[in-house]
């Protein structure tokens, strides 16, 4: 497996495990679907680790299945769900919080 060389500021603030990895990668793309396979190789989870919690991700409606493609279900975060609306904020906040006083260091520079 290949290692994130840049963790991203969510997972920086609330650690690195597998379910974190997943739901980073998910709100960073949280428009489009993907099968699970996918989204393993994509947030560097093993496949077997992924179908450990991924049921539980879908019973509490984090995520939802979108449709069928072959074999293959895709999934995508339930962008209905008010959890899920403020893991993206969250995700937003700890971004700009991060990166303007980054960018105005340099413009000031």
């Amino acid at each position: 497996m290949k290692v994130k060389e840049n963790k991203s500021f969510f997972l920086m603030q609330f650690g690195d495990t597998p379910q974190l990895r997943v739901l980073d990668f998910l709100i960073g793309f949280h428009f489009f679907d993907y099968p699970i396979t996918q989204i393993a190789k994509e947030s560097n989870v093993s496949y077997n680790s992924i179908r450990v919690f991924f049921p539980d991700f879908i019973k509490s409606g984090i995520i939802c299945k979108t449709r069928k493609i072959g074999k293959s279900d895709y999934f995508q975060l339930n962008l209905d769900n008010q959890f899920v609306k403020n893991l993206i904020k969250l995700d937003w906040s700890l971004t700009k919080r991060n990166i303007l006083p980054e960018l105005k260091e340099k413009v000031f520079v």
